[in-house]
């Protein structure tokens, strides 16, 4: 428990990029006002410690729990509820207003057990707003059944640490762990994360969110989502998601994040996709690493990198690089033709599926298992040649076509090669 109360005392985060897209400004009634933030309890510039007491709150625009001007506040055992509504979903996505428990710019809350409830809409959990704005919770849950409401939510640089909470929400545009506008960080450690809403992932990452021993379920979206330039690291975690994809990567070009390279890494734990592609990525740049990762996508696609409803038409393709460390992958790899994959497989990892458009990289320790015809834009391949066949290629029978006018494909010397198990790489 040193860490916490070390980040409690101390941490100032500077501003980062980032946030994710909300639900239409008016979805809760009028046009975006000017923000109101307060709180049924408020702790203004001073210092408080409280337990076994309930905050509750049934007014619109007003937080359970505002600590703000540099405020210190400890809660242990404490009950929050509320059932306001937002007049503004852009002011509580951005900046925290109508939250169970806010904390603004160089403020700090500490929460020990308890509960925080909300259910009106746009009303988050707990939301830390602005650089220097701290909330730790260990123990205890989270829940947001409204529609936009996330659970643990930072904005404009503000900081959590998530420990062992059980989170919950219900609606559309819900995501459980979320960042949104000028981002954050967040660090969950364990925990059980549930959403249940439409377009209301496990995760979205508009900042940078890192997990460990955590388990997260989304019923109704994806597992989760990066957008812009900002980062999810997962370890030893297990992520469900139902609708859309795994994990998508993408920009939307709203204004919520800056920048077009999203970074996605997991180390143990495992990752699922009950619909689509495992990882998604749409008019951004995708840096993706596995290791040792349980990998499933139902769909049989792996990774699909391609032009979708973000961005310019013909500009908005997909670009993965996708490193696999000592890692079992299987489904298909895809790009369309304004996108591009490129995949590295190495540390005694495997690929079982079919290749199309994308580039493959193996070492001298790890192997591809071809289930369909595939075409390559370029293949490294360092296991050597036996005679007339490549090694660590096991063709089943299939074709494989290579680009004979890249530099990268010189040492195939435009041949066509035997594959281990029957089957053949040759130039298009």
């Amino acid at each position: 428990m040193a860490w916490l109360f070390s980040l409690f005392l101390a941490i100032s985060v500077p501003a980062q990029d980032g946030p994710p897209g909300p639900p239409p400004d008016g979805m809760f009634g009028g046009a975006r006002a000017a923000a109101k933030l307060s709180g049924a309890f408020t702790v203004n510039g001073t210092a408080r410690t409280v337990a076994d007491k309930t905050f509750s709150s049934d007014a619109n625009d007003v937080s359970g729990v505002y600590v703000c001007n540099g405020g210190n506040l400890i809660l242990s055992n404490v009950t929050v509820t509320t059932t306001g509504n937002t007049s503004s979903q852009d002011n509580s996505s951005f900046l925290g207003q109508n939250a169970g428990v806010l904390v603004t710019k160089n403020s700090r809350v500490a929460i020990f057990g308890g509960s925080i409830n909300t259910t009106g809409g746009g009303a988050n959990g707990l939301f830390a707003y602005g650089p220097g704005a701290f909330a730790a919770m260990t123990g205890g849950s989270i829940t947001a059944t409204g529609a936009g409401g996330h659970g643990p939510m930072a904005s404009g640089g503000g900081t959590l640490a998530i420990t062992n909470v059980i989170i919950t929400t219900s609606r559309i545009h819900g995501g459980a762990v979320a960042t949104d506008r000028g981002g954050g960080t967040i660090w969950v450690s364990g925990g059980t994360i549930t959403t249940h809403g439409q377009d209301s992932p496990g995760i979205y990452s508009t900042g940078n969110i890192i997990a460990e021993n955590a388990t997260f379920t989304a019923t109704g979206s994806e597992g989760a989502v990066i957008e812009g330039r900002n980062s999810i690291a997962l370890k030893n975690c297990a992520m469900a998601g139902a609708l859309k994809c795994g994990v998508m990567i993408y920009q939307s070009f709203s204004g919520d994040a800056e920048g077009r390279e999203g970074a996605f890494s997991m180390a143990g734990g495992s990752l699922s996709a009950a619909q689509g592609p495992l990882f998604f990525v749409n008019n951004t740049r995708g840096i993706i690493h596995l290791q040792n990762v349980k990998l499933s996508a139902a769909s049989g696609v792996l990774v699909s990198a391609a032009a979708a409803r973000w961005g310019r038409s013909g500009s908005n393709g997909g670009h993965v690089e996708l490193t696999a460390e000592n890692q079992t992958l299987t489904g298909d790899i895809n790009a369309d033709k304004i996108s591009s994959v490129t995949a590295a497989l190495t540390n005694h990892s495997a690929l079982t599926g079919a290749v199309q458009n994308a580039a493959l990289a193996l070492d001298g320790t790890s192997e591809w298992n071809v289930t369909a015809d595939s075409t390559l834009t370029s293949l490294a391949d360092a296991s050597g040649i036996s005679g007339d066949t490549l090694n660590n290629i096991r063709g089943n029978g299939h074709s494989v076509r290579y680009k004979t006018n890249l530099p990268a494909n010189r040492w195939l010397g435009g041949k066509t090669w035997n594959l281990v198990g029957g089957g053949m790489l040759a130039p298009e």
